[in-house]
């Protein structure tokens, strides 16, 4: 015995209703598609940004500085692709060695003496996070004070995480984009890793899920609200900074990186691209290992609200899980507004897809893909209700009900 196509949706619905309930879908992906800042192009990237000041006359001092803790495995590869940048002014860097036991800041002593620039790297031992403070944006805030305690302290600050791998001209095009934008944070979203099949499947979709919610475009536009920053790769004006009042302004964020951009937003403008020459080290070998990477902060992107948890799982029950089933299962005009949908999602998809040199094929399962983002976001609900929110190294960092980041 056949199921009947008509089974998923009850004979006891009315075909109108139906067919009105069908184009929901369509109309989302229709207005994703015009009027969302045409985010799914990739078209933010720094290779394709005008750049007038890069002939600058005098490049600013930049100080790295690199929060790190049990980094062994990619420290050396980090700290070597800094002290290889083609930059014309001058680049130090402070690494915040955050209480590792794989012996990271004498990895780090190693790589920059192996590449000529031991004296430009300095190791500050990081200490347990204060109550309220997570524990990056605590590393981040010892290396910012040694910075201050310099008696010609860099002028901008690049803020990298220790996974991170630069080309030997990104530096130098950073600057570049930030004097010719007179910007006061830049950042790049950097190359993830894409080599794993749950790396090739799942990847691509998170950079392609991270453009719809905050649209470069309107990231980068100073008339918009809408701002983020990728933590990988930032580039802040440290007196931009200081006057939106420091690190101490978003010491609990669990997504620091969007939390600086918001803050850095109201002192002046911002920008944030892709880019082909930094890349990430991490490697996630297992479905499992994205799970926890998406599950450390999606609940946090929610505020912590069951109403937006329900919210968004029925929303991208709508985007993305109706267009294939009423393709697959409706009939008539029904079926093709499901087909129109689905079509419409494949289409947005493929460009994120050919920056990660994967095939367009697979911009049909994004539907499955986004199954899965859903289940890691309600995984990070259920993980926050158990105490285990922002899990990272050992450190339980969500917010407690009491509205303050636990720091261990």
């Amino acid at each position: 015995m056949t199921l009947a196509p008509m089974t998923l949706f009850p004979m006891s619905l009315a075909p109108m209703t139906l067919l009105a309930l069908a184009f929901v879908p369509a109309a989302i992906w229709a207005y994703l598609l015009v009027g969302r800042g045409g985010f799914w192009r990739c078209a933010e990237r720094d290779d394709r940004v005008g750049l007038a000041a890069a002939g600058l006359s005098a490049w600013p001092d930049v100080v790295a500085i690199v929060p790190a803790r049990d980094e062994a495995e990619v420290i050396a590869r980090c700290i070597g692709s800094l002290l290889r940048q083609d930059y014309p002014g001058r680049l130090s860097i402070v690494l915040v060695d955050d209480q590792s036991t794989d012996g990271t800041a004498r990895i780090a002593a190693e790589a920059a003496a192996a590449a000529g620039g031991a004296d430009r790297l300095h190791i500050v031992g990081g200490t347990e996070p204060p109550r309220g403070w997570t524990g990056k944006l605590w590393a981040m805030r010892q290396g910012l004070a040694h910075v201050d305690a310099q008696a010609s302290a860099s002028a901008l600050v690049l803020f990298t995480d220790a996974d991170i791998a630069y080309a030997p001209s990104v530096l130098r095009r950073l600057v570049a984009i930030a004097s010719a934008r007179a910007t006061v944070l830049t950042s790049l979203m950097v190359k993830l890793r894409c080599t794993s099949a749950a790396e090739r499947w799942l990847v691509p979709a998170f950079v392609f899920f991270f453009q719809m919610l905050y649209p470069f475009a309107w990231v980068n536009d100073p008339r918009r609200r809408t701002a983020a920053a990728a933590g990988g790769c930032m580039l802040v004006r440290r007196g931009a900074l200081a006057a939106a009042g420091g690190l101490e302004r978003v010491r609990d964020a669990l997504i620091d990186d969007c939390a600086l951009g918001a803050l850095m937003k109201r002192q002046g403008p911002i920008w944030l691209g892709l880019t082909e020459d930094v890349h990430s080290l991490r490697a996630y070998p297992h479905v499992a290992d994205i799970r926890r990477m998406v599950a450390r902060s999606a609940y946090a992107e929610l505020r912590y609200s069951p109403l937006r948890l329900a919210g968004a799982a029925v929303g991208m029950a709508v985007t993305y899980l109706a267009p294939p089933l009423l393709a697959l299962l409706a009939r008539g005009p029904a079926q093709a507004a499901g087909l129109l949908a689905w079509a419409m999602m494949a289409a947005s998809f493929v460009p994120t897809l050919r920056l990660y040199g994967r095939s367009r094929v697979g911009a049909l399962a994004l539907p499955s893909i986004a199954a899965a983002y859903t289940a890691f976001t309600l995984d990070s609900a259920l993980e926050h209700v158990r105490g285990r929110g922002g899990h990272w190294k050992g450190r339980f960092q969500a917010k407690t009900r009491r509205g303050e980041a636990r720091g261990t």
